[in-house]
């Protein structure tokens, strides 16, 4: 086995409770992103719409971040 190993089912098991509160953060992220992406459309004087957007997109992607640092604290 080399250094670097792929397979870590004990943090993938311990970052499964966090991955399920990213989860529900993801839920938020959508819907915000929903509501900015209409706002920003509607009127294009909501600029700041297009920030929160981000953000939003940012929380979408928090469960897949949240497991894959907890897979990388574990050693093999």
């Amino acid at each position: 086995m080399g250094d670097d190993c792929d397979c870590r089912p004990l943090g993938f098991l311990i970052g499964l409770p966090f991955m399920l509160v990213g989860v529900l953060l993801s839920v938020i992220g959508m819907v915000i992103w929903v509501i900015a992406t209409l706002l920003g459309c509607c009127c294009p004087c909501f600029i700041c719409c297009a920030g929160i957007a981000n953000i939003a997109l940012s929380l979408i992607k928090a469960p897949f971040k949240i497991i894959t640092w907890f897979t990388k604290q574990i050693p093999c």
